[in-house]
């Protein structure tokens, strides 16, 4: 298979001159600023923002939005691709979210907490949170593969919510586990 390489160069703009993309779907919660602040205060600007020209040379992300808000007058480099439009909504919709389908070395995820040491309380908090996710799931995971226990149920049809409640009243005073259902 032959993959084609759209990066067309690499730019060094401000910040706040890059387009934001209208149909960027990810919002960007405090936490998430946090830690990215945290992260540029002790290893700084590392990773490029994505983006595609307009027609009028101008750029517009494809990727990178919150770092675009974060100082507007900060000089960042952009990846700038050759893309059109639509080519460009399939990366907007596809690139963090195929990422997201990696799955985690949780052994290897603890190792990395308990080595690399911060000064910053969001980067220890977020960092602790990527075990405890990771861990929360698994069990998740673990929970909802277990066979659930055979149940043997009957339905009454019933005339009414009336008819509904009488008999209902009478099966719980024999001691017959059952509830009310409305369909």
């Amino acid at each position: 298979m032959t993959i084609r390489n759209r990066i067309k160069e690499h730019r060094r703009v401000r910040a706040g001159d890059l387009v934001p993309h209208e149909r960027n779907w990810r919002n960007h919660p405090d936490v998430q600023r946090d830690a990215l602040l945290a992260l540029y205060a002790e290893v700084g600007f590392a990773r490029s923002l994505l983006a595609y020209e307009l027609p009028d040379g101008r750029l517009k992300l494809i990727d990178g939005h919150l770092r675009r808000e974060l100082d507007p007058d900060m000089l960042v480099d952009v990846e700038v691709l050759d893309v059109n439009e639509a080519e460009a909504r399939k990366l907007l919709l596809s690139m963090d979210s195929v990422a997201g389908l990696a799955e985690a070395d949780q052994a290897v995820v603890d190792q990395l907490v308990q080595i690399t040491l911060t000064d910053s309380p969001a980067l220890g908090e977020f960092w602790r949170s990527l075990t405890e996710s990771e861990a929360t799931t698994r069990m998740t995971l673990e929970e909802a593969s277990k066979p659930l226990p055979e149940k043997f149920l009957i339905v009454i049809e019933c005339r009414d919510e009336k008819h509904q409640a009488k008999l209902l009243q009478k099966l719980q005073g024999q001691e017959i586990s059952c509830r009310a259902l409305v369909s």
